[in-house]
């Protein structure tokens, strides 16, 4: 599965309760870290390590029940504390900044975390190389992703993206031969072009998902809007048209299906034109047992 952000996390932990660990690998987006506080800060691949180890706080991301008495102490000192890191999301950061500098890997590091944090499944980021991605704006401003997506608040129209490093990125060593030889390759309900294009910017990896005879997507939209975030702002600043239409635009390169929630139903017949197989199922999947339910019947009718 590739993923980001809270809607892919969500269906990690969706596809985890229907499948043994060893059958799921989740390929996550890092075009979202950066330095912050001076710790290398990997949103997306704690996000998806955090709800798969059952600790993620209530609205999807950060840890439960953190405490916040480092920003309490950077706020005396007159420091800017608008990204909010909990002290047991800073021991997560500090622990990959440490082992970075040691000369280990994203991935190894990776794979120690979620070990020990309680993640029984592969979390893998889709390269230990650096890829950013960076927006710009209708503005003409380039900006780096926590700028636009957290200080800003993510209210800025979007009318380009780039994934700096993507083209001389390489994917974490076994993945590309992971998704080769994959029953079924599975896009999250994650933002398309801020989520999932940097991972398919990784050429192996874009090239990999584009030769797998089976790529489902779930749509991370109901009646044309995400339940949180800008996706539908940001297709349609890069020109996608609106609604279900737009992801299977975003996704027309790599997928053979894609799974759209039950009040889109009216849209199957015109996604069906585009040559897709439709799946209409409640993609709701904040609710732990709604999630496993939808998974299921999900893989119950791609791979019968």
């Amino acid at each position: 599965m590739l993923c980001g952000g809270v809607g892919g996390a969500r269906m990690a932990r969706a596809l985890r309760a229907v499948l043994d660990a060893s059958n799921l690998t989740v390929v996550v987006n890092v075009g979202d870290d950066d330095v912050i506080y001076g710790v290398h800060v990997a949103a997306d691949l704690d996000t998806v390590v955090y709800t798969l180890a059952g600790i993620e706080g209530p609205e999807g991301w950060g840890v439960a029940g953190d405490t916040f008495t480092m920003l309490d102490h950077l706020a005396a000192l007159d420091v800017d504390t608008t990204f909010r890191l909990g002290d047991r999301d800073l021991a997560t950061c500090l622990f990959r900044s440490a082992g970075l500098s040691r000369g280990s890997t994203l991935s190894r590091i990776t794979s120690m975390l979620a070990t020990r944090l309680g993640a029984d499944t592969e979390v893998v980021p889709a390269t230990d190389d650096e890829l950013r991605t960076h927006v710009r704006t209708a503005q003409g401003v380039w900006l780096s992703f926590q700028e636009y997506f957290v200080l800003r608040r993510h209210e800025d129209e979007i009318i380009d993206v780039a994934y700096r490093g993507a083209s001389v990125a390489q994917p974490p060593p076994g993945l590309v031969a992971a998704i080769l030889t994959a029953d079924l390759v599975v896009i999250a309900p994650s933002n398309p072009p801020l989520s999932i294009w940097p991972i398919l910017a990784v050429d192996e990896l874009g090239a990999a998902v584009a030769a797998h005879p089976r790529v489902v997507a779930v749509s991370p939209l109901f009646g044309g809007r995400p339940l949180k975030g800008p996706a539908d702002r940001v297709m349609a600043g890069l020109g996608l048209p609106a609604g279900n239409l737009g992801v299977a635009a975003a996704y027309q390169r790599w997928i053979t299906d894609l799974v759209v929630d039950v009040g889109d139903a009216d849209d199957a017949a015109a996604l069906v034109d585009r040559g897709l197989e439709i799946h209409v199922l409640d993609t709701r999947i904040a609710d732990p047992e709604a999630g496993a339910a939808m998974a299921g019947t999900l893989l119950d009718r791609v791979l019968g």
